[in-house]
């Protein structure tokens, strides 16, 4: 049977364009993703148009992709990552 702390994202490497890598906790990514579509919510891609609140939308974005294009040629990428062995 798997190991249960395998399926813990409770940090993640994140890149963006033009900045170096960085290691966040769950919370943080949240409050980044928070920001991030609170001020898109008139350019949404489809798929987040159907929830109708931003943590409903952020929730999505974390647990289904590690993607989010911010306009054409920037990108938001998460990665979970276990810090601990």
């Amino acid at each position: 049977m798997p190991d249960s702390l395998m399926y813990q994202e409770d940090h993640f490497v994140v890149l963006e364009t033009n900045q170096p890598e960085q290691i966040l906790t769950a919370e943080e990514l949240t409050q980044k993703l928070r920001s991030l579509l609170a001020a898109q919510q008139d350019a949404l891609p489809k798929d987040l148009q159907q929830f109708a609140s931003v943590e409903q939308q952020v929730a999505y974005l974390i647990n289904t992709t590690c993607e989010f294009d911010l306009a054409p040629g920037q990108y938001l990428q998460w990665y979970a990552v276990r810090l601990e062995k």
